[in-house]
């Protein structure tokens, strides 16, 4: 079976990068092959699972400087056949991709705008003057950079290798340690077989809904897992998109999903939240796991 993954395109993103590591870690571990599929956007990959034209998507979740992928969440939130079967660490280096002679030639950067806010205090530096435009991915901008002299694009230096363009600064990132965290996502458990060699998993994610905005509403399902002696790694809140000042909130929680105490928890979050979901029980592949 050769499986179908979902990325954020054009090829050369950060998604794509994240998803060849992953397909060569599961063709070294498995012997399953796999396919990559480049979309134009994140909730797309993300639709492409849920109607089947794809086995699974590759997706950033979290960066260790601008924080979450707002649309990802979104999106899962949405999207109720979906479930998280595995995650991965990236680490993140941008480069200063443009035809131009010099830095001070260049008028106009475009780039993901994760991208552009981790290299803020960079352009802010060295490129004060210029434009600053988002675009849809790191490379969607890669293809003009020929015929627009002035106009440079953020992206990672395999995309310049990827598209013969050259360097004009690298690790352009405000700060070294940037990481993103990306999530491999499948339509329920049909192919969870192929994501992990273990049973047990070590981390469970969730998202819920109250069913009232009310004083210390979030406290009681914050409580449950503190008297567990759960531990999370993760709390976000996002709009319900339903009313000014609804929200849900996402929860990354360091245990198992089938563990007793998981279970007992889940039981009594129940009674507290308007809609719970479970959106995946999963392991963290190291980044070590990729070499």
């Amino acid at each position: 079976m050769t499986l179908s993954i979902a990325h954020l395109g054009p090829p050369g993103t950060y998604a794509e990068q994240a998803a060849v590591l992953y397909v060569n870690w599961l063709t070294k571990s498995t012997g399953v092959e796999a396919t990559l599929c480049p979309y134009p956007t994140i909730p797309q990959s993300l639709r492409a699972v849920a109607d089947g034209k794809a086995h699974l998507a590759v997706v950033p979740v979290e960066n260790s400087i601008e924080g979450s992928v707002t649309t990802t969440l979104d999106t899962l939130w949405q999207l109720d056949s979906l479930q998280i079967q595995l995650a991965l660490v990236l680490p993140i280096v941008h480069t200063l991709i443009s035809c131009a002679s010099s830095l001070d030639k260049i008028k106009s950067v475009y780039s993901h705008p994760q991208a552009l806010a981790q290299c803020q205090g960079w352009l802010e530096r060295f490129l004060p003057t210029v434009q600053i435009i988002p675009s849809n991915s790191t490379t969607e901008a890669l293809q003009r950079l020929e015929q627009e002299t002035t106009t440079a694009a953020i992206a990672s230096s395999r995309a310049a290798q990827l598209y013969n363009l050259p360097i004009l600064a690298t690790g352009i990132n405000d700060y070294p340690e940037n990481c993103t965290r990306f999530w491999v996502v499948s339509q329920g458990e049909a192919i969870a077989g192929y994501q992990t060699s273990t049973t047990s998993t070590s981390h469970t994610s969730l998202a819920f809904s109250m069913p009232a905005n009310t004083p210390g509403g979030l406290v009681k399902p914050l409580q449950i897992f503190a008297q567990l002696g759960i531990n999370l790694s993760r709390i976000e809140s996002r709009p319900t998109k339903r009313s000014l000042g609804e929200y849900l909130f996402f929860m990354d929680l360091e245990a198992d999903v089938n563990e007793a105490q998981m279970q007992s928890a889940l039981a009594e979050l129940t009674t507290h939240t308007e809609i719970l979901k479970i959106i995946g029980a999963y392991n963290v592949l190291p980044i070590g796991a990729f070499s």
